[in-house]
Formats: C-alpha cells, sequence, structure tokens
C-alpha cells in the first residue's frame, strides 16, 4: 500500500511540474482576444490589426482585435485585468493607461506596476514639435525666445488632457522655464485640423501622424524628441541638438497579459508577436511612417514602465496636471 501510495506520488508531482510545458505545448487551444482600449483607426488599434493575422499564422489559432474604448483606456486595461491569466485574452495598449492616466484619474481599477505581465513593447515613435507653414517660428530657439517674452501667450494643441502631445509639452515649458497656453481637444485629428488651419501656433504630436503634412509642407518641424533623428525627417534636428536637454521622448505601444500568466505561454507568446512584428510587410508599414519596431524582451519592457511610470508622475506632479 505505501509503495502504490508513494507511486502515485511520484506521479503526480511529475504531472504538475509538467503542466506549464503541456500549457505551451498546447496554446493557443482557443480564440485569442487582441483588447485595444481605444476606438478604431488610432495607432493602438493599428499594431493589433497589423500582428493579428500573422499571429493567426503562425500559431493556427483566431487572433480577434476587440475595441473597449473608455476613461483614456482605463477600461479596457481593468478588463484585461480582471481576465483570466491563461493567454486567451491580451491587452494592446499605449503608454497612457500603464504610465500616465494611474497618475490622472482617481479610483483606477488596477495597479499598472502589479497587475499585469508585460510582454513586450511593439513600436515607439518620437514626437515632433510642429507649427503651421505660415508660422514666425522657424526654431525652437524662435519658440523659447517667443514664449520668454510672452509667457503663456503661445497656444499648443493637444489630443486631449494628460495626453502624450500634452505632457511632451509641459516637459518641455519644465525644462525651458518658459509657458505656453494648453489647447486640448477630444483626438488627435480634430488638433491636427486646427494646427493646419491656423487656429492654433504649435503642436508636439506624434511623428506617424502629422508626416504627410510636413511632408506636403503644410506643417514646418523645428525638432523630433527622440534620443536620435528619425529617419523619415533625417533634416530635422533632436532637442537635444536644439539646446534642450532630457527632452527624449516616445510614444510607444506595448503588449501585456493578466498577471499570473505561465512563463512558457508568456515565452511563445512573446516569441510569436516579436515574429510578428519584424515580418517584412509590418515592418514596412510602420517604419514607413516613422514608428520604430522594438520588440523588446519582458524583463526590458518592466525596467522601462517602471522609469516611464515615474519619469510622468514627476512631470505631472510638478506642472499640477489633472485630467479635467
Amino acid at each position: 500500500m505505501r509503495k502504490l501510495l508513494f507511486t502515485l506520488s511520484i506521479a503526480l508531482s511529475l504531472g504538475v511540474a509538467s503542466l506549464p510545458t503541456a500549457h505551451a505545448d498546447t496554446w493557443p487551444d482557443k480564440p485569442v482576444t487582441l483588447l485595444v482600449p481605444f476606438p478604431p483607426g488610432g495607432s493602438t488599434d493599428t499594431v493589433a490589426r497589423a500582428i493579428a493575422p500573422k499571429l493567426n499564422e503562425a500559431l493556427q489559432q483566431t487572433f480577434i482585435v476587440d475595441n473597449k474604448a473608455g476613461a483614456t483606456g482605463t477600461i479596457g486595461a481593468a478588463l484585461v485585468k480582471r481576465a483570466a491569466p491563461d493567454g486567451s485574452t491580451f491587452l494592446v495598449t499605449s503608454l497612457g493607461p500603464l504610465v500616465i492616466a494611474p497618475h490622472l484619474i482617481k479610483n483606477v481599477q488596477y495597479d499598472a506596476l502589479k497587475d499585469f505581465d508585460l510582454i513586450t513593447i511593439a513600436v515607439q515613435a518620437p514626437n515632433v514639435l510642429v507649427v503651421p507653414a505660415a508660422s514666425p517660428h522657424r526654431s525652437v530657439a524662435d519658440v523659447i525666445a517667443f514664449e520668454k517674452a510672452n509667457p503663456g501667450k503661445m497656444t499648443f494643441a493637444s489630443s486631449g488632457n494628460g495626453s502624450s502631445d500634452h505632457l511632451t509639452a509641459e516637459l518641455f515649458w519644465q525644462l525651458t522655464g518658459t509657458s505656453g497656453s494648453h489647447i486640448p481637444y477630444k483626438g488627435g485629428a480634430p488638433a491636427i485640423s486646427d494646427l493646419l488651419g491656423g487656429q492654433v501656433e504649435a503642436s508636439f504630436q506624434n511623428v506617424n501622424a502629422v508626416l504627410q503634412h510636413i511632408k506636403a509642407g503644410k506643417l514646418r518641424a523645428l525638432a523630433v524628441t527622440g534620443d536620435k533623428r528619425s529617419a523619415v525627417l533625417p533634416e530635422v534636428p533632436t532637442f537635444d541638438e536644439a539646446g534642450v536637454r532630457n527632452l527624449a521622448v516616445y510614444s510607444w505601444q506595448g503588449i501585456a497579459a493578466p498577471k499570473g500568466l505561465p512563463a512558457d505561454v508568456r515565452a511563445k507568446a512573446h516569441a510569436a508577436i516579436v515574429a510578428a512584428l519584424n515580418d517584412p510587410q509590418v515592418r514596412q508599414q510602420f517604419v514607413s511612417v516613422g514608428m520604430e519596431i522594438v520588440g523588446n524582451t519582458p524583463a526590458q519592457f518592466t525596467a522601462f514602465q517602471q522609469k516611464e511610470f515615474a519619469r510622468w508622475k514627476t512631470v505631472i506632479d510638478t506642472g499640477k496636471i489633472t485630467a479635467d
């Protein structure tokens, strides 16, 4: 009897030990949801829809893009936090819900630093300071000089309070000891529209969002917030080159899962997603508009999130920024 019990105990132990491997071998064994916490059509949605068909092919399973917008992405992020950590749900998000919104919105229904298993940063793109083609400002130095002479007068459009373009402007003012007038819009499209029409004087926009207007001569690019010049705007200096240090800012999209995803499933998902991002067709789709493929490791993403979380908290606290 003791021998039988010992044998059963060993068998059970071996069975439990092999469960994670068996899980990875069978995953995904049902359709997988790529939840985007924003409306269709934006950069984050584009990332999800670009990799979904490649994941379908590679993993022989259906990957569905599901848009759950609301509260600057925090509603969708909370849904993923509450989902089963079995590899059937992933969050495809911008930096907002993971490093900005928790500092702006009260009672967010998740802990951005603890409730997700981070997979990879998919893509990143620097912001670019743009002014209308008719603007008298032809350089960053011109903007700084005008703002110092006219505190709070120069208008800067953004896609909304707490957005990447808003906070980049706030950081610019903090670093240069200047101030402008923030004009928030409900999305990037109306902000860019009014910028093109000359109703506002400047904006820090994602390179991919305004590249066509820069190329067409409708907007003038003064500097990019990358740590190097953008491949699609090689003639435009970085802020470092323009004399403003520590303004290396990227807008980025990342992929995460509910906390508790088995390590082997996480590894398999990471490998498949990075391969999808580096598919020649997908890579060209993003690189051609100024976005950079990242595809870093979960550990690198985790360290980066912690750094970004602290950085934007400082900017928000210093600027006394609210979501209202």
